[in-house]
């Protein structure tokens, strides 16, 4: 990884919260990298919203998801409150995350009832 790869890699790590980086010139695949931050309609600190994090955390259960953090935002310059960060090691694990009952019954029943704004982003680290 040459200077300007490396500062943007370890960018990244510090807005997903990894704790490793990877070196993307090896012949490893990236990591594909899924994070998600959102404001609840709930008030902060109550029942209902450990609940919904209590619930998005068993997301982590799904087969392919790895390093899996429920994160809190700590910044003043965006509106969101907390944010899902997880990875999969590859574009069919991400797949079958996706279709999975349980991510379908989370967005179904509880996401889409209980976000009332959120970013999503899914990235790879930029090879060389």
């Amino acid at each position: 990884m040459n200077a300007k790869s490396t500062a943007l890699a370890g960018l990244a790590c510090l807005l997903t919260g990894c704790t490793t980086m990877r070196n993307s010139t090896t012949t490893e695949k990236p990591m594909i990298v899924h994070s998600v931050f959102f404001k609840l309609k709930h008030d902060k600190g109550s029942q209902a919203e450990a609940g919904f994090l209590a619930q998005a955390a068993e997301l982590s259960g799904i087969p392919g998801v790895e390093n899996f953090q429920t994160l809190k935002e700590t910044s003043p310059k965006n509106n969101f409150d907390f944010g899902l960060s997880m990875e999969f090691a590859d574009q069919a694990a991400y797949d079958g995350y996706n279709t999975h009952p349980d991510h379908v019954r989370f967005v179904q029943e509880v996401w889409l009832k209980e976000v009332v704004e959120f970013q999503e982003i899914d990235y790879v680290p930029i090879a060389d």
